[in-house]
């Protein structure tokens, strides 16, 4: 009877242990983490690659990947943020579209739980708040860069401008010959932010945006703000773009068809677009050149500031049922080598130090980010949402000549005071 008192308890022991049983998963619970992204392409297959690898690499968990298409992105996470329903871990862009959800206490901290020294600090920058606190991690960087046909350039001797009086002069030779000077697709409002966003830069430097998102002193209706808007409205009245381009939907590819046929000669987007060259239109690749946006007379044009992302970053949800699960899935997503094999993969400059991209581009694209002392994100991230709405909109409207800058601007201060305070 003692012996067998003691194998019933030896057997309950052993059942009551396999119950509790924690991370090692011995009770065949698995453990699932609901991630979100918004990447296509090479990119797509990239991530959902490294997914896989986490899950072998970690029996008994599962990433449920969802991917997600364009510009319905944001407003889908913005929902299931304010919802109370949040994927576990999620795409983002760092700025104050991630800022807004920090706010909400719906971003776990995981400042203490990665080595911030391997990433780049501008990138980092990006998705710390609250006096140096980290929600997420970077992956990689872009720049915004202007695009051109060499082939045309050649042939009509045009040259890289350095100033914006020379890049004037080229649009005008470019419109003589019957050429596009512009590809532009603004449907969506935000590719037209980035000539906007370099004029400001260049006259007024990034110091400028950023005190009037802190109320520093300055605000959206600064004359620098006007003198910008005006520049895009000269720029329209010149035919520096296609026809109907306020219509015409980015993501169908409508402008980069333009550039890839010759029928525009520029085309002023960020430096991951070549990933869209290679796959769309892979024999025009050796035809494309990029400069950097022009000096403007009388701007400040310090050289060491562009502008530029995080794209993508990973943060993972407060209210992910496993945590620790979550936040080492996106520290595997930016381990040195995940951050190579990116960089091989899709033609992105990485957020983390010491990647040696491949490729001609990639490397001057490398030099100039490591030579930078700034990088001004766009306004549709750093702006809190509201407020990065009004800025599509406005501009949009100073590109379709229907809104004054002077009303622009005064539309965006009025709302920056209503947001963000006085």
């Amino acid at each position: 009877m003692k012996s067998f008192r003691w194998v019933v308890v030896g057997l309950l022991t052993v059942l009551v242990l396999s119950a509790c049983g924690g991370d090692n998963n011995s009770d065949g619970d698995t453990k699932e983490i609901e991630f979100w992204h918004m990447l296509d392409n090479d990119a797509k297959e990239w991530v959902e690659r490294k997914a896989t690898e986490f899950e072998e690499e970690n029996p008994g968990v599962k990433i449920n990947t969802v991917a997600n298409t364009g510009d319905a992105f944001k407003q889908k996470m913005t929902v299931a943020m304010n919802g109370g329903n949040p994927p576990d871990v999620f795409l983002n862009y760092g700025g104050g579209w991630l800022g807004q959800f920090v706010e909400q206490g719906n971003v776990l901290e995981i400042t203490d739980s990665i080595d911030k020294d391997i990433y780049v600090e501008s990138a980092l920058s990006a998705v710390t708040y609250n006096d140096g606190q980290v929600y997420g991690v970077p992956l990689s960087l872009t720049m915004d860069v202007i695009w051109y046909n060499k082939e045309i350039f050649a042939d009509l001797g045009l040259e890289e401008p350095e100033t914006y009086e020379e890049f004037q002069e080229i649009i005008t030779v470019l419109k003589e010959n019957d050429i596009y000077p512009i590809a532009l697709a603004n449907k969506s409002k935000w590719p037209g932010s980035y000539m906007f966003m370099n004029m400001v830069s260049k006259l007024g430097g990034h110091e400028l945006f950023d005190d009037a998102l802190n109320r520093n002193g300055k605000g959206f209706d600064d004359a620098i703000f006007v003198e910008a808007g005006e520049n895009i409205k000269e720029l329209v009245e010149m035919d520096a773009y296609n026809p109907g381009f306020n219509g015409l939907p980015y993501n169908e590819g409508g402008s980069r068809q333009l550039f890839y046929s010759g029928e525009a000669a520029m085309f002023n987007m960020h430096n991951a677009v070549l990933n869209d060259f290679r796959i769309e239109a892979p024999d025009f690749v050796d035809k494309v050149g990029f400069f950097m946006f022009p000096d403007m007379e009388g701007g400040v044009n310090n050289p060491g500031e562009i502008g530029g992302a995080i794209s993508p970053a990973w943060s993972v949800s407060s209210k992910a049922e496993h945590p620790e699960i979550a936040t080492e899935f996106v520290k595997f997503l930016t381990t040195p080598e995940a951050a190579q094999e990116y960089a091989d993969e899709t033609g992105s400059v990485t957020a983390l130090k010491g990647i040696s991209p491949e490729g001609e581009l990639e490397e001057q694209f490398a030099e100039v980010i490591l030579n930078s002392t700034s990088i001004q994100s766009p306004y549709d991230q750093a702006l809190p949402p509201e407020l990065a709405e009004l800025h599509k909109d406005t501009l949009q409207s100073i590109y379709g000549l229907s809104m004054t800058p002077e009303e622009a601007a005064k539309q965006m201060e009025e709302k920056a005071k209503e947001i963000l305070g006085e």
